[in-house]
């Protein structure tokens, strides 16, 4: 599974602030000839692309409409396929119509045309890995997985044919779906390590620590996370404890003059980050990277390797 993070915290329903005590899965489909996450997720996390109209989710009542779902299944920009989570999974989500909201995670997997066998297969699977996460997240069974159409059947969602106007043309339903669970997760069992956690690190793509409302995005996965940070001017990748690890370095280096003499030089790109004993003293230095980090509107690295200092109190020449 290609998980990401990108909670619609714009969104009225992230908003409301409502919790439940998930008891099982409902599998959607977005009704529309749309296979591109950035549709519904935003805005761009560097992976996602631009949505154009921005008409994603990430808003109060996106279409005018009140509706959030947990996670959405689709293609990023560069056409690979992609699960992002768009809410917590505890949280109540506005996703079926009915008393559903009040006991399923519900996510929505992103239509195409319907009749393209390799996008179905590559989204089928990644459905089938999102449910198998979430049920050995919360101790659930294929028996607790459901589309919003069986959903309707049970009284506890609104008229809606998905997914079984989708699945039956490519040879699958429901059944073959829960089928396809429990085999996953009977493998996954004979191999414990493979077995997720409630507390995986991600790592976090911010313009400081301290401000997590720049936040571009949370990944697992720290390739991605560069790619992000590269895809957004000032940002950089924070890890699970606050550090910067990772800053795009600046292409051409510059001098610049420091006036005062007890300016410190640190490890890294931050007041978080050590001293190293030594001080730049007055004159020129030429910076080969730049940096956020906590205590300065800008860090800069020092061409003679000694740290970073803070560009706060250095003047570009």
């Amino acid at each position: 599974m290609n998980l990401h993070k990108l909670i619609l915290t714009n969104n009225a329903c992230y908003k409301a602030g409502k919790t439940i005590t998930p008891k099982g899965i409902m599998v959607h489909s977005t009704s529309a000839n749309n296979p591109n996450l950035k549709r519904y997720v935003g805005p761009d996390d560097g992976l996602l692309g631009v949505n154009q109209y921005n008409n994603h989710w990430n808003q109060d009542k996106p279409d005018g409409r009140q509706v959030c779902v947990h996670a959405f299944i689709g293609k990023l920009a560069d056409g690979s396929i992609a699960t992002y989570q768009t809410l917590p999974w505890n949280h109540r989500g506005w996703h079926a119509g009915g008393s559903a909201n009040d006991t399923h995670i519900g996510f929505e997997i992103c239509e195409d045309g319907l009749t393209d066998a390799s996008y179905f297969s590559a989204v089928y699977k990644e459905a089938v890995e999102l449910c198998v996460y979430l049920c050995k997240l919360y101790g659930f069974s294929e028996k607790n997985i459901i589309c919003h159409s069986e959903g309707n059947k049970l009284g506890i969602a609104s008229n809606h044919s998905d997914v079984m106007h989708w699945f039956p043309k490519h040879g699958k339903s429901m059944d073959t779906f829960r089928k396809a669970v429990k085999e996953a997760m009977s493998a996954a069992n004979e191999n414990p390590s493979d077995k997720p956690t409630k507390t995986e690190a991600l790592y976090r793509v911010r313009k400081t620590w301290g401000d997590a409302s720049s936040q571009r995005g949370a990944f697992q996965n720290f390739e991605n996370a560069k790619k992000c940070a590269d895809n957004n001017e000032g940002y950089s990748v924070f890890d699970e404890s606050g550090k910067v690890v990772y800053t795009k370095t600046s292409s051409t280096p510059y001098l610049v003059s420091v006036s005062i003499s007890d300016l410190n030089i640190r490890k890294g790109p931050g007041i978080n980050y050590d001293k190293v004993g030594k001080f730049t003293g007055i004159g020129v230095f030429t910076i080969i990277a730049e940096s956020n980090g906590e205590g300065a509107t800008k860090w800069g690295k020092l061409k003679s390797g000694a740290g970073w200092i803070s560009l706060d109190y250095a003047n570009k020449i």
